[in-house]
């Protein structure tokens, strides 16, 4: 069985605080957009198995791989699979291409091993492999808050985004610890945005050029800029500057996940 995983992007990002837990308190509102992953499933006599297009995945290191083990031992079940991984998605780029392949894991699991278990239960089992896992798993724009896992469900307009992927991979955990919380400032759109810059010089200078002109946001912790836009011909100029060794994407917002459906 072949399931769509969906990127998302953040509309805006807001650290408010640090948590003794060593969490941190922030708000953004999620949106879901027509860039997939596409994973396939199919019952195997193996415990695990997967492959993927053009990159090499280390199964321990993976959140597929958890996922699994951890549906796995919730429902005490000894059943194997086989997946394969065609990787749309950029990753370390801030689309929650992890978080959506783990809750698409999930619930496919959930589906081809016929376990019955309801988004709240698939949710549960998520949430302590990534704070985005149960935003993907229920499937709707949100705003978020807590440490991104209290979701209030929101509707948006059918927008249209350039997405703008530098190739860098970023490290979600790192970024959060150089975020100096003291210094954010109260401007941006999003609260890693300055960190992000100090840290990448070529980002910094392609952010720096086309401020002006264009209004440049980032998703979760980067490396992906993105413009909302309504026609094409308004980005002429800086699709012209982006660099060869960049990725770039014409993006549509969707309402809902297709993982809703299963």
């Amino acid at each position: 069985m072949k399931f769509l995983s969906p990127a998302k992007l953040n509309l805006n990002l807001r650290v408010i605080s640090k948590r003794i837990d060593g969490y941190h308190n922030l708000e953004t509102t999620f949106q879901f957009i027509d860039l997939f992953d596409e994973i396939t499933f199919k019952k195997s006599n193996e415990s695990f198995n997967i492959s993927c297009d053009g990159l090499e995945i280390e199964p321990e290191n993976n959140l597929i791989f958890k996922s699994f083990n951890a549906i796995k031992e919730y429902c005490e079940v000894d059943e194997g699979v086989q997946i394969h991984l065609k990787k749309n998605i950029p990753v370390g780029a801030g689309l929650g291409g992890g978080s959506s392949n783990a809750a698409t894991t999930l619930i496919a699991l959930n589906k081809i091993w016929d376990l019955d278990l309801s988004r709240e239960e698939l949710a549960k089992i998520g949430k302590p492999l990534g704070a985005d896992i149960p935003l993907f798993i229920y499937g709707k724009n949100a705003i978020a808050t807590g440490i991104g896992d209290v979701l209030l469900d929101v509707e948006f307009r059918k927008n249209k985004f350039l997405l703008i992927s530098p190739n860098i991979e970023v490290s979600t955990g790192e970024m959060f610890r150089k975020l100096k919380i003291d210094k954010l400032s109260p401007k941006h759109q999003n609260s890693f945005l300055d960190t992000l810059l100090r840290e990448n010089k070529s980002i910094e200078e392609f952010y720096a050029s086309n401020i002006n002109d264009y209004d440049l946001k980032l998703s979760g912790t980067g490396s992906t800029l993105f413009i909302e836009y309504d026609k094409k011909d308004d980005l002429k100029k800086i699709l012209q500057k982006i660099p060869k060794n960049w990725r770039f994407f014409f993006c549509e917002g969707l309402q809902y996940s297709p993982l809703t459906g299963v």
